[in-house]
């Protein structure tokens, strides 16, 4: 029987710095100390909870933990089941601490895999660690549910990779029980927040397009598959964070932020209940997908921050990861959401295996003319990484372009794809891009946008953490 469950994320010491594991659509190794919130790990560990089940939230990551005085709290606890989510770049230090466990609990608990990794090589898992069950698909909440039905019911599943067979809707799951999931571990070191403390939702699963060939997260949730709360869930979620809990900013980590009438109703309540005076808010975006008219709706009812994926400058390169966006929506959009009085950042990739230098740095000359015209306010570049399960993999893998298997260097710390560009050329073009926006216009532009104690806090904040982030690509 299963009384107990454990929402676990072990100890990943390195030296290269952080597991920013959680929540992350690509691993990386950060030293910039954020943390993000797993928001459908809390929906497990929320749901179980309802069922009557006792939860145990375990994020070792989170609270800094040893690896000894995390096994003492697990032994304290001893709970009946453990997950563990994973990602490509940790799955062998997860195989490891899996025998360690398997070893030192007494107990004998189950232990759970899950994560887009696994979804895409369960086998792998199942052969190279004893892990008991390896989940299938990103609903974890419905999946762990579903499995411990089975499991207490006598009928446990005779095959150890465990997945839905239909997708249940969102609306039906209880709203996240904060406390249980100890979300002040989150709530302040995270560079999304201006104003804190802040906390995520996640009104979608994943992406309403989800067919970006890069993305991770389209193993765990398709295109196809993808669904949404109710306006209705996620105006209760956000009222539970505004006003039993004090949350000043929400970022809403959808893959992209449903749109249309769903955005318009969402936006109206927003108003009608003057949460937009009391919480500012943040979400993902896509190029070319709004108007004027609804940025403008947008900034009236809270929202703040606005997260766009610029991904490359060249047509020909978003059109190889089938992004579905057009380069000359690009600066449109960023207009768009400035005049809306909005605060855009981009993402940017570099290291396509069909790309040149020469187009790589149309890419860098994009977002420094972005910034120069002061249409985006804070960057990310990283590394291009083919992870199993998306279509880049087997692209990658049928054209034999995989510098290698070894999923340890899978973390966005040197180029994995056969590239025109030399590996520490990539390396040094996104070093380059994050220091090239740092011109003395931006800056004066920065210092000139100062208006609180608050923009202070959040320009000095971000500075710190920018100069921290270059380490990730040392």
């Amino acid at each position: 029987m299963v009384k107990s469950v454990s929402i676990s994320y072990p100890p990943l010491q390195s030296s290269k710095g952080t597991a920013f594991l959680s929540q992350n659509r690509q691993f990386q190794w950060t030293n910039t100390g954020n943390v993000i919130y797993p928001i459908i790990p809390a929906y497990a560990a929320t749901l179980l909870q309802s069922k009557g089940i006792k939860v145990f939230w375990d994020d070792a990551i989170a609270q800094n933990l040893t690896f000894s005085n995390w096994l003492k709290q697990l032994k304290k606890n001893k709970p009946d089941l453990i997950t563990i989510e994973t990602k490509t770049p940790v799955i062998k230090k997860h195989w490891q601490i899996i025998k360690q466990l398997k070893s030192k609990l007494k107990w004998n608990p189950i232990i759970v895999l899950m994560g887009d990794h696994v979804t895409a090589l369960p086998d792998e898992s199942l052969k190279n660690s004893p892990v008991d069950y390896v989940l299938i698909g990103g609903d974890y909440d419905f999946l762990l549910d579903d499995l411990i039905s089975k499991i207490n019911s006598h009928n446990p599943p005779k095959n150890k990779t465990f997945q839905l067979l239909s997708h249940p809707s969102l609306d039906i799951l209880p709203i996240i029980d904060r406390q249980l999931t100890q979300w002040q571990l989150y709530a302040y070191h995270n560079t999304n927040y201006k104003y804190k403390p802040g906390s995520y939702i996640m009104s979608g699963r994943d992406c309403w397009w989800g067919r970006c060939t890069f993305c991770s997260w389209t193993t765990l949730f398709p295109g196809q598959h993808f669904r949404c709360f109710s306006v209705k869930h996620t105006i209760a979620e956000i009222e539970n964070l505004v006003n039993n809990f004090g949350v000043k900013e929400i970022f809403d980590d959808s893959g992209t932020l449903p749109i249309s009438k769903w955005l318009h109703d969402f936006c109206h309540q927003m108003i009608k209940r003057k949460l937009n005076k009391k919480v500012v808010l943040g979400c993902n975006m896509r190029f070319g997908a709004l108007s004027q008219k609804e940025y403008f709706l947008m900034k009236k009812a809270g929202f703040r921050f606005i997260l766009y994926g610029l991904e490359s400058a060249n047509q020909k390169t978003l059109n190889f990861i089938n992004k579905n966006e057009k380069t000359s929506d690009v600066l449109k959009t960023l207009k768009m959401a400035k005049k809306a009085k909005l605060e855009p950042h981009i993402t940017t990739i570099i290291g396509y295996p069909h790309e040149t230098q020469k187009e790589a740095q149309k890419t860098l000359n994009l977002a420094r003319k972005i910034f120069q015209q002061g249409l985006a306010d804070s960057l990310q570049a990283t590394i291009l990484i083919p992870y199993p399960g998306t279509p880049l993999f087997k692209y990658c893998q049928q054209n034999h372009l995989l510098l290698t298997k070894n999923w340890d260097k899978y973390d966005m710390r040197q180029p994995v794809i056969k590239s025109p560009i030399k590996p520490s050329t990539q390396i040094k073009l996104v070093q380059d891009l994050f220091k090239g926006i740092l011109t003395p216009k931006f800056l004066i532009k920065k210092v000139f946008s100062i208006r609180s104690l608050a923009d202070i806090k959040h320009l000095s904040n971000y500075a710190f953490k920018y100069l921290q982030k270059l380490k990730d690509f040392s």
